[in-house]
This record gives structure tokens, C-alpha cells and sequence, in this order.
């Protein structure tokens, strides 16, 4: 069976714009949830989000297509959250829109987990991302940040010692 992404991509190349659109429609969401994630402010990250699909493009002549598209897209996406930072040392958290009735409880559980996350060291916060929010497979996420399946496991088991101690922290306070 053909890969769906290998037939897109080939049809991008050949200037299809409805391809560019399918393609974008069709991983647009995990890469937004994927930098929105990093980056906690929704303006920011949707502005990752339309960066790694713009190098994404201006790379297309020279991609050569090796399996998942969307591992590459994370590879560009987390380098371009990368810069981000480099350019940006200080994130706030996103306000909330004004005329809204939030749940605060689910607010503080997302405010805590995002806390907790942000606490962890990049290597360990890059691969929980990856596991817990964008439910990457073990071996993907080796591929995607270039590590052994034994290193990404290890990563995998610290974060959620820390990312639960974090969390057990934040409960008592």
C-alpha cells in the first residue's frame, strides 16, 4: 500500500495547491498542540505553527520522504519553538478572554501541569511532550529527536517521577 504522505507530498511538489491545503489541514492541529505546549501563549504558537509549516515548504524541493511527514514536521516545529526561546527568555501563562465562565478547577490543573512541565530539564520535557500530549509511540519519538529507544524510555520514566513529585509539590501548597 502507497503511503497517503509520500503521494501528497509528490503532488505538492508538482505545485498542487490543494495538496498544500490537505497537507496542512491534515497535521495543522498536533503541530499547533505540539508548540502551544512550549509555548504557552496561544498568539505565539500559532505563529510556530505557521513557521514550521512554512519551512516545511520552502524545504519541499529538497525533502525526501523517508516515512512519517509528521516526525519531520516535529523535528522543524521543535526547533523553531527552540529559537523562540533563545529570542524570548520570559513566557506568561495565556489570559483568559474576557465574557468567559471558566472552571477554575480544570484552570489550576492546567496552570499546575504546565508549572510542572516547565520545570522539567528540555531533554525530559521534549520526550514527556512528545509521549503524554502528542501520544507518540516510543520508537517515533527516538527517530524524531534522534536518541536510542533505551534513552527515550529512561527519559519517558524520570519525567513522570518529576513531573509527579512536581505535581505532589504544587498539591501542597
Amino acid at each position: 500500500m502507497m503511503d497517503p504522505d509520500f503521494l501528497l507530498i509528490q503532488k505538492m511538489k508538482l505545485g498542487d495547491d490543494s495538496a498544500l491545503e490537505d497537507f496542512v489541514h491534515k497535521y495543522y492541529a498536533k503541530i499547533f498542540q505540539y508548540c502551544h505546549l512550549h509555548i504557552r501563549d496561544r498568539g505565539y504558537a500559532e505563529d510556530m505553527t505557521q513557521e514550521t509549516f512554512e519551512k516545511f515548504f520552502r524545504s519541499l524541493d529538497t525533502y525526501r520522504h523517508y516515512g512519517k511527514a509528521l516526525n519531520y514536521l516535529y523535528v522543524l516545529a521543535a526547533n523553531t519553538c527552540k529559537d523562540y526561546y533563545k529570542k524570548t527568555p520570559e513566557l506568561c501563562l495565556e489570559e483568559i478572554p474576557e465574557g468567559t465562565s471558566p472552571d477554575l478547577t480544570r484552570i489550576d490543573e492546567q496552570v499546575m501541569i504546565e508549572s510542572a512541565l516547565g520545570r522539567l530539564p528540555p531533554e525530559l520535557r521534549e520526550t514527556a511532550i512528545l509521549f503524554f500530549f502528542q501520544e507518540m509511540r516510543q520508537k517515533e519519538i527516538g527517530a524524531v529527536l534522534g536518541i536510542g529507544l533505551p534513552l527515550v524510555k529512561y527519559r519517558i520514566r524520570k519525567a513522570k517521577e518529576l513531573l509527579a513529585d512536581y505535581l505532589r509539590e504544587e498539591d501542597d501548597l
